[in-house]
């Protein structure tokens, strides 16, 4: 049995006031289940793939099912997935139209020839992921995060899973620089008691790929009860742990592989640890000659 015309693909924005799939999405993101919302992050945030992907690739990138991703256009008020994966690609058109993308411009030349292998798809990926976060980035965002990271008495910093080693990794850069900085990558009793003793002298760094761990959220919002400096690295706009934080930093990780790009978050961390070094590079250069000596 056909849906009433009042579900027709159409209505949902045409109801919503004109409002692109992407907006209309982020409008009612609250209403949605929590496997429903991983669905909607993957949308809102990588439309371009969404446009051309099938309900089952979609499903995997979003780790999901594709029953999810069916019940998920259904909610919205679309008959199913190809009805939803067209309204994605007429926005699409019209980003492009407008080179709002990202992408680079027509002329330039490409990384790799049009027959490309599998490895250079992979690397052309990580180039483009690299270019959109540095394309989509706030200066003033950044600044932010750089002068709230220097400032800090203590850093803490939150990341499981593959997480964990950009957590570790944040924290190696911060140290050298002199910075008291530690990491909580898994529920162990001693990462726990580090939680306990977040207070507003703090800052809490949030690190999250997709649906954000529960101990990550648990950190975020210990920081935000107790006052503590919030921020919040995510490829996901809409993640809980970005609504979480005062500073949201988003980076691209669109793959064609069969787990996401982290090449963008690596930039950043790096870029942001420089970013503290340049506040003081005289007095941190000469700890890293100490360091380097011991």
């Amino acid at each position: 049995m056909k849906r009433s015309a009042a579900t027709t693909p159409a209505a949902p924005i045409e109801a919503a006031g004109h409002q692109t799939l992407s907006a209309y999405i982020q409008a009612r993101f609250d209403e949605f289940s929590r496997s429903q919302k991983d669905v909607a992050q993957y949308i809102v945030d990588h439309l371009d793939e969404v446009a051309f992907q099938t309900a089952e690739e979609l499903a995997r990138r979003a780790n999901t099912s594709s029953s999810t991703v069916v019940r998920f256009s259904q909610a919205l008020g679309f008959e199913g997935f190809p009805e939803l994966q067209g309204q994605a690609r007429e926005e699409y058109r019209r980003r492009v139209a407008a080179g709002l993308t990202g992408t680079p411009a027509a002329s330039a030349e490409p990384l790799f020839s049009l027959d490309q292998s599998d490895f250079e798809t992979a690397v052309a990926a990580d180039h483009v992921n690299v270019e959109e976060t540095a394309r989509k980035m706030s200066r003033s965002d950044i600044e932010s995060a750089i002068d709230a990271i220097s400032a800090a008495r203590r850093v803490l910093i939150a990341g499981t899973d593959q997480m964990a080693f950009f957590a570790s990794y944040l924290r190696h850069l911060l140290m050298l620089l002199d910075l008291q900085a530690d990491i909580v990558a898994s529920p162990s009793q001693e990462a726990l008691s580090r939680l306990g003793r977040i207070d507003d002298s703090m800052l809490v760094i949030g690190l999250s790929a997709g649906r954000p761990h529960p101990l990550v959220v648990r950190a975020m919002k210990l920081a935000r009860h107790r006052k503590a400096g919030t921020i919040a690295i995510t490829d996901a706009t809409l993640s809980e742990v970005a609504k979480l934080a005062q500073i949201r930093l988003y980076y691209s990780s669109n793959s064609p592989a069969y787990v996401r790009s982290h090449t963008a978050l690596l930039s950043m961390i790096q870029a942001l640890a420089y970013g503290v070094y340049s506040r003081d590079a005289e007095q941190h250069a000469d700890r890293i000659k100490a360091f380097r000596r011991k």
